[in-house]
């Protein structure tokens, strides 16, 4: 099958590509509302010790901030992409670069690693490889004219 137009439209692959980007940043949409209203005792439930606790607790609201922005404006982007439009790329270089903020926060400013655990980096990357993903899809998308 190719990612050529088809009777005037993209191929499958383009709306299968869009579908699950759109449901990706969902997802992550939901662990950001998930991660804002949870509490000390949502958290000690699921097995974490009071020092995660008060690390998970204590986001600062930059940081927060750009959490926000990366899965919000990413689902934008996502529903965009799926109506072929070419706001779809800056959206979701808006949306990567509030990951990157979100990164240096976690990873560099404070010992997510240490206080966590690995399994954080490891989300961490797969969700900077697909934000990267995104934008070069997008890109391409534009370039191709599928986006308008």
């Amino acid at each position: 099958m190719s990612n050529d137009f088809i009777d005037g439209r993209p191929a499958t692959t383009f709306w299968i590509i869009g579908g699950a980007a759109l449901i990706w940043n969902l997802f992550g949409v939901m662990m950001y509302v998930m991660t804002v209203t949870a509490t000390p005792e949502s958290y000690a439930a699921q097995g974490y010790t009071p020092e995660q606790i008060n690390f998970m607790l204590s986001m600062p609201v930059w940081a927060t901030s750009a959490f926000a922005i990366a899965v919000n404006v990413g689902a934008l982007a996502s529903l965009f992409l799926l109506l072929r439009k070419s706001w779809a790329v800056p959206a979701f270089v808006v949306s990567l670069a509030s990951v990157l903020v979100l990164d240096v926060y976690n990873f560099v400013i404070r010992d997510t690693v240490g206080t966590l655990g690995l399994m954080p980096l490891y989300i961490q990357a797969t969700i900077l490889i697909v934000g990267v993903l995104l934008v070069l899809y997008a890109r391409s998308a534009r370039k191709k004219g599928w986006l308008t």
